[in-house]
């Protein structure tokens, strides 16, 4: 069977779309060069900030985000994966615009908490305020019985803190320790795991941080992509 060809929507932001790539190269199973597989990637940082636009502070990222998913549609890519949690606002638009798949993120990771944690009612989330804002996991966890628990205004703040004055800005240390307190704090609230839900703060926050559970999406849609580029599993479906 002929191997597909993953395309990266990056540059949201460009350390979140290495990462994603670094990872499809260590979840690939190659001995050789010629064993990896092949990957397109359009790092775009020109792409607007997703969080001002969603909370109206900002121009809409989606006609950007567009250009580049037809970028790579044009470069030859079989299906689409973007690195940013936030830009999943923009999902159904953007998926409508191309002839390939893009595929969900959200979905994937919901899916992943049901099959992994099945008894788990309770998930925090770690994300940008415009992510809380939208809910966007509300819908994709309730369909498994699974109700998100988002930080308080203040905690919120460090989180945003943390992902655009920090990580961002390649501060990995200082972000981290931010990122590891506001974990705790929606721990003490009730979550029973904790979703890294913005690629930033996957970017610091591993299992065993914290005391319960680390979901790191971004991992999972490297696991997925893989899988899927060589034939191991369906292209999934939203």
């Amino acid at each position: 069977m002929k191997e597909k060809v993953i395309g990266i929507l990056g540059g949201m932001g460009p350390e979140a779309t290495a990462d994603l790539f670094n990872r499809i190269i260590r979840e690939t199973p190659a001995k050789k060069d010629q064993d990896h597989l092949r990957v397109i990637i359009d790092n775009n940082p020109k792409i607007p900030d997703r969080t001002t636009a969603i909370l109206g502070e900002g121009v809409s990222p989606l006609p950007e985000m567009v250009k580049t998913a037809k970028n790579l549609e044009k470069a030859g890519a079989d299906f689409i994966i973007m690195p940013c949690i936030t830009a999943h606002y923009y999902y159904k638009e953007l998926s409508k615009s191309v002839k390939i798949p893009v595929l969900n993120m959200i979905e994937l990771t919901a899916q992943n908490i049901n099959k992994i944690f099945p008894k788990a009612k309770n998930a925090g989330l770690l994300g940008t305020t415009g992510t809380v804002k939208s809910k966007l996991f509300d819908k994709s966890l309730g369909k498994f019985g699974v109700e998100m628990i988002y930080p308080l205004e203040a905690f919120q703040r460090k989180v945003t803190k943390a992902i655009y004055d920090y990580i961002k800005a390649g501060k990995i240390l200082e972000g981290k320790k931010i990122v590891v307190d506001v974990a705790n704090h929606l721990i003490e609230l009730g979550a029973e795991v904790i979703i890294c839900g913005c690629t930033e703060t996957s970017l610091v926050l591993k299992n065993g941080d914290v005391t319960k559970p680390v979901v790191d999406p971004v991992q999972i849609l490297a696991q997925t992509a893989v899988k899927v580029a060589l034939g191991r599993m369906p292209i999934p479906r939203v």
